[in-house]
């Protein structure tokens, strides 16, 4: 069974991240394995044995069991790569929004990171409601050439937590949607059809004109009180020249909903 892999700097950021990887852990009938990549001042023995005590006692806080705790050495973002690639199914981190972990975890860098990932992320922030189910989620269509990781990845929690999915799209006046995205929009719909999760079709009208999509997808999501909200890593070439900028906003997002991305 692929376990769930947990990034920890020690920081209420990476406690709401544990706590929620290990409801996520449970729903899918798995394990999570902790891990804190070693600065240069950490690599001593005694150092190491007290950042050993610590996750321990932060594994212990939370009241987690069966947690695997893993100490390596090396540049944090390319440890959690690699770490991300041995047979894990799913990568959890926290951050502290705009102003990111203490490891410069943060906007780009975290951006970065999920798209260099080898597994799906979920990301939560300090303040996220992760004790709270995922009764909802927030699926945006997308006009991307593939959305097959992204569409699997959110039939996984969907299924694990019999959640509802809505497939939001945000209707432009004016703005005819393109073929790949409708398209994406229809195998979204169909796809959750044929698993069996229960969906809604949200068309939302824009209100006011933006090019921009983060704000509209971070408030309906607070309306519905959703439990993630879904997006694809990458850009589309569709909105290529503002989609880090908005993906960096809904990962940040000031609503501190969780947000699940592949």
């Amino acid at each position: 069974m692929k376990d769930l892999l947990c990034t920890t700097d020690l920081t209420p950021a990476s406690d709401a991240a544990l706590r929620k990887a290990l409801a996520l852990a449970d729903r899918m009938g798995t394990r999570v394995s902790l891990l804190h990549v070693l600065g240069k001042a950490e690599r001593t023995d005694e150092r190491r044995a007290q950042m050993q005590a610590a996750m321990e006692k932060q594994v212990e806080s939370i009241g987690g069991t069966g947690v695997r705790i893993l100490l390596i050495e090396g540049d944090f973002k390319d440890v959690i790569v690699e770490e991300s690639g041995k047979d894990r199914s799913l990568l959890v981190m926290g951050t502290h929004g705009p102003h990111g972990l203490r490891q410069s975890l943060f906007g780009a860098d975290i951006l970065k990171l999920v798209r260099r990932s080898h597994v799906p992320s979920f990301v939560v922030q300090a303040g996220s409601a992760v004790d709270g189910d995922l009764s909802r989620i927030v699926l945006p269509v997308a006009g991307h050439a593939t959305i097959a990781r992204l569409l699997d990845a959110v039939c996984t929690l969907a299924t694990a937590h019999s959640a509802e999915v809505h497939v939001f799209q945000l209707m432009r006046p004016g703005e005819q949607p393109s073929d790949e995205l409708l398209r994406n929009k229809l195998a979204m719909l169909q796809r959750l059809e044929q698993e069996g999760i229960a969906h809604v079709e949200a068309n939302v009208p824009q209100a006011g004109f933006s090019v921009g999509f983060s704000g509209p997808t971070v408030e309906y999501a607070k309306s519905i009180g959703a439990g993630c909200i879904a997006i694809m890593a990458h850009a589309s070439e569709e909105y290529r020249y503002i989609a880090d900028a908005e993906k960096e906003r809904i990962l940040a997002n000031e609503a501190l909903v969780p947000v699940l991305c592949a």
